[in-house]
């Protein structure tokens, strides 16, 4: 039995055994080593546009489909668009929209503490950036956490299937570039989104500045923020969990929630939540302010809740009409 994956002092189910191990893991390992190959693959126009086009798109289904809609409801949308995010969350390669989601609430949840799935300060870096993927106690989607989404059968087969958006959007990338196409709108790409968005649970936990007392030690990051469209102003996230936006001021840049604005012109997405002023001015922590630990960030915050309630007396989104 192999325990390598697994936590400091957690106390598993089962330990996961090497085919376990390596069916998990081994495709995931095989994606970094397969990237490799753009060393020898020359770079052509048709790859690099494929590589910031499925890039883009695939951050936003990830950032404004599988963490704004599925896991925290910070909008609305159609059944048809609602499909539409899932399908484009599925082609980065990070498990289904319910099983990302169920996972997310269960951080928010716990965050930064003992069940926190990915806390660095629990667990360690490279376990919360990814080694709870590939672990052998995050591998069934919880649908008990997301009842919500559980109902719609069209989600439940997407987060069944789906590896076939990947697989999809691979062979696409193949007919369009050649082995450019592949190398560098697939395989470079996803690697490159792999890291970017498993930031926002190492990162994001441990660099970066504390606008609110939350009770954990979420930070914005401004770099982390650029390159996730929007995901770094963590801080902002944990403190106002179900807002469509992030950035909370014109200077903190949340491209996701930029494109969702246009899209509500259209009518594709509508009821952005967003933080009123209330919950702007809640729970700030003054400049003057020293907080050199999580027990003394949860002393601050104590009674204060979690940061999910709509402070601003709006109201929640609904699901897919």
């Amino acid at each position: 039995m192999f325990r390598g994956v697994l936590p400091p002092d957690a106390k598993p189910n089962r330990a996961a055994t090497w085919v376990e191990l390596s069916l998990r893991s081994g495709p995931f390992i095989l994606l970094h080593l397969l990237a490799l190959v753009a060393f020898w693959t020359p770079l052509t126009w048709t790859a690099a546009i494929l590589y910031v086009s499925l890039f883009s798109l695939r951050t936003f289904g990830l950032t404004a489909g599988y963490h704004r809609y599925f896991a925290h409801r910070g909008y609305s949308t159609s059944r048809i668009f609602q499909f539409m995010l899932a399908w484009f969350g599925c082609c980065a390669v990070q498990k289904g929209p319910l099983w990302w989601a169920g996972h997310h609430r269960s951080h928010h949840r716990y965050s930064d503490t003992p069940k926190d799935p990915h806390s660095p300060h629990e667990t360690s870096f490279w376990w919360s950036h990814v080694g709870w993927i590939l672990s052998n106690e995050y591998t069934e989607t919880p649908y008990e956490d997301i009842p919500d989404f559980s109902r719609y059968p069209e989600l439940r087969w997407i987060d069944t299937f789906h590896i076939v958006p990947g697989i999809t959007l691979a062979i696409l990338c193949w007919l369009i570039g050649g082995m450019p196409g592949l190398v560098y709108g697939f395989l470079l790409s996803t690697i490159t989104l792999y890291h970017t968005t498993f930031s926002v649970n190492s990162l994001n936990h441990l660099f970066g500045s504390r606008r609110y007392a939350t009770p954990d030690d979420s930070r914005n990051n401004l770099w982390i923020a650029l390159l996730t469209f929007g995901e770094g102003w963590h801080n902002n996230h944990h403190h106002y969990q179900s807002s469509a936006n992030q950035g909370f001021y014109w200077w903190e840049i949340d491209i996701s929630y930029s494109i969702l604005v246009v899209l509500s012109k259209f009518g594709i997405v509508w009821n952005l939540r967003t933080p009123g002023n209330r919950a702007l001015n809640y729970r700030r922590i003054r400049p003057t302010a020293k907080v050199t630990s999580l027990e003394q960030m949860a002393a601050t915050a104590e009674g204060a809740g979690n940061g999910s309630r709509p402070l601003d007396g709006g109201t929640a989104s609904s699901t897919a009409s």
